[in-house]
């Protein structure tokens, strides 16, 4: 056991891994696939192995798939994907394509003779950003099996996979990611899709919310708003409310949040409810009636934790997706009909 103090990792500085991706964590692999016609698209996190996972849904209007088996009282013990998807109820089918690329690989578990898959989803709302809706077969279960095969430890952000057709209430969303590496060499990191009804962004929209958490300029090294309390100046209309007619329930962020430390079902339970402070810390307002706001939460179990590590691991958590979710912003790119622009636009 290591000699190191228990109160030695809140002195030390964590850093970003070596991608500053989720993929930092050892064993993780990320695959994005996507539709430029439908502007919509599904992200797949896997592993060399199955990973223990459970979740946690603060927001008023999730989508999910396969999430209850993730509770700690369930007898589920481990799974071989997470799923990201848009297309709202229609994205849950990406898991499907998952399901199927994992079967061929010989994935899932032993019941007898066959094995199966239990591969948990959640959905965004990305039916009304302008993209061609009218296919007649659904194009998710075949996006997600070429997310689940094309997933690497290098991936895309901002305009890519799940968050390809995503819209924040002032500019367009993404795909972001994150990681830290914290004493003792333990890994933490965030992949989330971001598509809330709230703002990424302070009013005047150069400033993100996240921006005390940003490390060497992730997300572009504004800084934080210097105006006096712009946590209590109106945001104004959003624009992506008068851009869809101002429909409500057409948001969501959703997101993975991962660690190699050794952490059972009901830790990784408390792991997805701290990192829901990271939302709250990037997103104003979040997890509204509106909004599915969702974090998976896994781990690989690849080294053993301190008593004192679980407890540490939430914050970081939270900050690795407060910084993820600045920089799927930040990493947007345009595209022809954009409803709303992009934050690096002039």
């Amino acid at each position: 056991m290591s000699a190191t103090p228990p109160n030695e990792a809140s002195r030390t500085t964590p850093r970003p891994g070596p991608r500053n991706l989720i993929t930092d964590v050892p064993g993780l692999r990320v695959g994005n696939a996507a539709d430029a016609r439908l502007r919509s698209g599904v992200s797949v996190v896997t592993g060399e192995a199955p990973f223990t996972a459970s979740v946690h849904v603060m927001g008023g209007a999730p989508g999910t798939r396969e999430t209850d088996l993730l509770a700690p009282d369930k007898t589920v013990a481990a799974v071989d994907a997470l799923v990201l998807s848009g297309g709202s109820a229609f994205g849950l089918g990406a898991c499907d394509g998952v399901m199927a690329g994992l079967r061929a690989a010989g994935r899932g578990f032993a019941v007898g003779p066959v094995r199966v898959l239990i591969v948990p989803g959640a959905i965004l709302f990305d039916l009304l950003n302008g993209g061609a809706k009218d296919w007649q077969e659904s194009p998710y279960p075949a996006l997600g099996r070429a997310a689940l095969d094309a997933a690497a430890p290098e991936f895309a952000l901002g305009s890519a996979g799940a968050g390809t057709g995503a819209l924040t209430a002032m500019l367009k969303g993404g795909l972001g990611s994150a990681s830290l590496l914290l004493e003792g060499g333990i890994t933490v990191g965030a992949l989330v899709a971001v598509n809330p009804l709230g703002s990424v962004t302070t009013p005047g929209e150069r400033h993100f919310w996240a921006a005390p958490f940003e490390i060497c300029g992730e997300f572009g090294g504004a800084g934080s708003d210097p105006r006096p309390g712009p946590g209590l100046q109106a945001l104004g209309a959003s624009r992506k409310a008068a851009a869809m007619g101002a429909l409500v329930g057409t948001n969501t962020t959703i997101a993975v949040v991962a660690t190699d430390a050794a952490l059972d079902k009901a830790q990784c339970h408390r792991l997805a409810v701290a990192a829901h402070d990271g939302i709250a810390r990037a997103i104003v307002p979040a997890h509204t009636p509106y909004d599915g706001d969702l974090v998976f939460a896994l781990s690989t179990g690849a080294r053993a934790a301190r008593d004192d590590i679980p407890a540490a691991l939430g914050h970081w958590a939270a900050v690795c997706l407060a910084r993820a979710i600045a920089r799927a912003v930040f990493e947007a790119s345009p595209a022809e009909g954009d409803l709303l622009p992009c934050y690096r636009q002039p």
